[in-house]
């Protein structure tokens, strides 16, 4: 690559080499630093990366290199970087060992979740980071399995306080989905002057001026191309010029480079470096197995690649250059790929790395071959296992292809096609899927790829186009596999409740019909119960089917449930929960299933897990707890990059606080999501939300209209449709409109009685009362207050005492007035609902209560994460289970913990809790 030049850079490098001076420095100062190095083949990133390594002295360094032969094999790229440092894998913590151990193959586990494999690379490189700086260097990213890429991204973004460097090379001006967003460095092609002093510094005896000129020309500052161009000519051209121009790309005039230098070399060397490129881990004693099967005598043959500047091997065997390794492939015929690749999985070990084996087969393959098929099947289910999807797709993929036996081949190609859409490659499953049914497919496989189908669909474009694929697979499924027709109806029935009002065509009631008349599922009953009821519901009425939801909760709240049988079935249940006012099994099904997500790094299933958990402690009163909630939900956002849930999230609290610039932002974000585009619960939910906010600071003709449009179909699944009569009703009332008020209030009235809860029953008093006169509404409110007294919801029971004060008020009743509307002002208050704590200010003032604005007393200003971290750290959880709830390295747990100590003036954990409830203010 490009020589070097005085100061032990690069030639034409000093911008590059200085933006890695300045991350080695970053580094060795106790920071991390990330980067990714970006431009065309031959450009000098591996270059760059090598002296990243040598100028990182005082530093350990760890490689990593994406080859594109391995692209399907999970989790590659990755064993390669932490391999050195897997001796320390039992210092982390349980979850994290068993994710990282399961993933690498080195113990059997459940599949573990991307992410907390994630989070177990971060710890590990931080306890490496521990013992001295580390600089990781990731070369060809782009080249790296699919797993391996968006772990190492992940890793990226948690750094913060640990001295660990990631430099990432990649190939293109197109960077990777996972990539996107890191700081990142253009290297560009090198300036006339360096180009022609680098080519003079190469060529030996003399080169024409012309010839100079035309090879400069060509190379395009290339380096490589500047270095290798040269090769092709003879010495008469490069003395003299005659020679016709190459119009080919670059990149293929120097692979084409590479091609005539591999076709000079002796048979034998060509054949070893063709064993050397199929055999991309660079194992020497692996090499050197199968060469001696194929007779050559590596020590022979290896000595003209290296002295051609092809090939190094030492500890390892290392191409110079990835298009050598890729034009050492590319001379050989097919039958020499086949013998080579036959050669390499005899040599290698079936015990220790049988997949390696099995994809070696697979290439050497000329046609169908059962044999290699079902091995390649054993492999796709143990790289299932580990939890690398991608891997099982191209495994299972391959497997279909080599299947001589229709049935099967449809059977694989459906198993490589569930395995696509796992991994998120939706169009790639829906070839798979029109192969598998080219093939033999039996009724069982056939309603399972039509339940794929309407995943995909789902998945990929919107829940109305899903539903009547997903309709036809559970009628499909119902009389072949009962309790998977069941949990395909659970699952659309859920996604009814994401999606809110569906799309014109889509009836959720043909869904509920069809479930009713399904078989039986397995047992437990609970779970049939919980179906069948939301199924009356929806095609009886509330009224018939709420009971039936209600001791189907009280058995869910009774019984425990597996860590499978919880991630399918709680987030259901909890959000029945809401939906029929059963307002304690809400609170414990929503935290339990919190817990359950966060202890097994379900990350699938903790977003909207959070979310449920943040409404509910909302309407608890209890907004520092759904700050907290917010927060992590936020961070799995930024995470995961999907971030509608926690934006949902955090448009319920901003609402209820009254933050109308807040409020209107989240709901601005929402709505402009193009990944909710069409999605009835975008506008059903921001209005909602636009109504509490307007209630909140008074503004009741515009809460009336937002109410309106939250509640224009009631009969949606989701309970914020429900939860919007609420909002109605007051802004009904306060804005004029009494008839429409009362017509709310007559049907919210009709489904408490259903439900039959304290908490139902107790805002429908409420909510009868606004539209009551004289001694009736005085009665009401007091039951409400009584009812929702004996509840958790004190939300709604300060809201009540707000409406009652200033009835009273109204009624010329001030002293009675201002019991109530202190009541509600302490309480709203406290809670931090701002804008309704206000409104009773006035109403207290108006009474002719002197009442001064409530004040914060300002200690100190934490920022949103630290913030966070001082409240875990206050409920004694430690900087391990800090760092594994928030996605950050522990060292990083203790650098912000420091920080927040000196903020607060305090010395110990112990004062945390005491000094937060003295009141911070937070910056986002």
């Amino acid at each position: 690559m490009a020589s070097r030049g005085p100061g032990s850079q690069l030639r034409g490098r000093q911008i590059e080499c200085e933006t890695l001076d300045q991350l080695v420095a970053t580094v060795q100062d106790g920071h991390s630093s990330v980067l990714v190095l970006r431009g065309e083949a031959g450009i000098g990133k591996t270059a760059l990366l090598e002296y990243a390594r040598d100028s990182a002295s005082g530093c350990r360094t760890a490689r990593a290199t994406g080859v594109e032969s391995e692209m399907e094999l999970a989790f590659g790229g990755l064993h390669q970087l932490c391999a050195p440092f897997l001796d320390q894998l039992g210092r982390l913590p349980a979850p994290q060992r068993d994710a990282l151990g399961t993933a690498f193959g080195l113990s059997a586990g459940t599949p573990p979740d991307r992410f907390l494999v994630g989070l177990a690379v971060l710890s590990l490189l931080a306890d490496a980071a521990g013992k001295g700086p580390l600089v990781c260097l990731v070369d060809d990213a782009q080249w790296l399995d699919q797993v391996s890429a968006q772990t190492l991204a992940f890793v990226a973004r948690r750094l913060l306080a640990e001295p660990i460097g990631l430099v990432f090379s990649v190939r293109g001006q197109h960077l990777e989905p996972e990539l996107r967003g890191l700081p990142q460095l253009d290297v560009g092609r090198l300036s006339d002057s360096d180009a022609r002093a680098l080519l003079d510094s190469v060529t030996p005896g003399r080169l024409d001026e012309q010839v100079r000129d035309r090879i400069v020309i060509e190379a395009q500052g290339n380096p490589l191309a500047l270095l290798e161009l040269p090769r092709g000519l003879a010495p008469a051209e490069l003395a003299g010029g005659f020679g016709r121009p190459d119009a080919r790309p670059l990149a293929s005039q120097i692979e084409q480079g590479f091609l005539r230098r591999v076709g000079s070399l002796p048979a034998e060397t060509q054949r070893l470096l063709l064993i050397a490129a199929a055999e991309p881990v660079g194992d020497v004693t692996l090499l050197t197995r199968a060469a001696e099967l194929l007779g050559v005598e590596v020590a022979a043959a290896a000595s003209p690649a290296e002295a051609a500047g092809l090939i190094a091997i030492g500890t390892r065997v290392r191409f110079h250059h990835p298009l050598m390794r890729s034009a050492a492939y590319r001379a050989a015929s097919p039958q020499d790929r086949q013998d080579v690749h036959r050669a390499l999985a005899d040599a290698t070990d079936p015990r220790t790395d049988p997949d390696r084996r099995a994809w070696h087969l697979a290439n050497a393959a000329a046609g169908p071959d059962e044999t290699v098929a079902a091995e390649l099947e054993r492999s796709a289910d143990r790289a299932q296992a580990r939890g690398g999807i991608a891997a099982a797709a191209a495994f299972h993929g391959r497997a279909a292809e080599l299947t001589p036996d229709p049935a099967r081949r449809g059977a694989r190609a459906l198993a490589a096609a569930r395995a696509k859409y796992q991994a998120g490659g939706y169009d790639a499953a829906l070839e798979l899927l029109d192969a598998a049914e080219l093939g033999t497919l039996n009724e069982r496989e056939l309603a399972q790829a039509g339940l794929l189908r309407g995943q995909i669909a789902f998945a990929s474009r919107s829940a109305g186009s899903a539903f009547p694929l997903l309709l036809r697979a559970g009628e499909r499924l119902a009389p072949l596999d009962s309790g998977l027709a069941r949990e395909t109806y659970r699952d659309t029935l859920n996604a009814a409740m994401n999606a809110g009002r569906l799309p014109s065509g889509a009836q959720v009631v043909d869904i509920a019909e069809a479930m009713l008349a399904a078989p039986p599922g397995p047992p437990p009953e609970r779970n049939d119960l919980l179906l069948n009821g939301v199924g009356v519901a929806l095609t009886e009425g509330y009224a018939a089917g709420a009971p039936m939801v209600l001791r189907a909760l009280e058995a869910f709240r009774a019984e425990g449930v597996s860590r499978e049988e919880g991630l399918g079935w709680l987030p259901f249940a909890s959000r029945m929960a809401h939906n029929v006012w059963d307002f304690d099994s809400w609170s414990v099904l929503s935290a339990r299933l919190v817990d359950l997500a966060r202890g097994t790094g379900a990350l699938s299933v903790l977003p909207s897990a959070l979310h449920m958990l943040v409404s509910n402690r909302v309407l608890a009163g209890e907004f520092a707890l759904a700050d907290a909630l917010v927060a992590e939900a936020v961070t799995i956002a930024e995470v995961t990059g999907s971030r509608y849930l926690a934006q949902y999230a955090t448009l319920i609290l901003e609402a209820w606080r009254g933050r109308e610039a807040a409020t209107r932002q989240v709901s601005a974000a929402i709505t402009r999501d193009p990944a909710l585009q069409g999605e009835g619960k975008v506008l059903t939910a921001t209005q909602w939300a636009n109504a509490v906010l307007c209630n909140g600071l008074g503004r009741y003709e515009e809460a009336y209209v937002a109410a309106e449009r939250a509640f224009e179909h009631p009969q949606e699944l989701g309970g914020t449709a429900i939860r919007s009569t609420i909002e109605l009703v007051e802004a009904a009332v306060r804005s004029g409109r009494p008839s429409r008020a009362a017509e709310v209030a007559r049907q919210l009235d009709e489904m408490a009685r259903a439900g039959g809860t304290d908490w139902a029953l107790g805002t429908s008093a409420c909510v009868r009362a606004q539209v009551s006169d004289g001694s009736h509404a005085e009665a009401l409110y007091g039951e409400a207050i009584e009812r929702l007294g004996r509840t958790e919801v004190r939300t709604t029971l300060a809201r009540t005492r707000l409406l009652y004060g200033e009835w009273l008020r109204r009624e010329n009743r001030r002293l009675d007035a201002r019991e109530q509307l202190g009541l509600a002002y302490e309480m709203l208050g406290d809670m931090g609902a701002e804008a309704f704590a206000e409104r009773a200010r006035r109403e207290l003032q108006a009474t002719g209560e002197t009442v001064r604005k409530r004040t914060v007393e300002t200690r100190a200003t934490l920022t949103a994460q630290e913030a966070q971290i001082a409240r875990l750290a206050g409920d004694g959880l430690t900087n391990p289970e800090i760092g594994a709830q928030l996605f950050i390295s522990p060292h990083t747990v203790e650098w912000h913990l420091r920080k927040v100590f000196a903020k607060l003036g305090i010395t110990s954990r112990k004062q945390i809790r005491t000094t937060l409830l003295k009141g911070t203010t937070l910056t986002t």
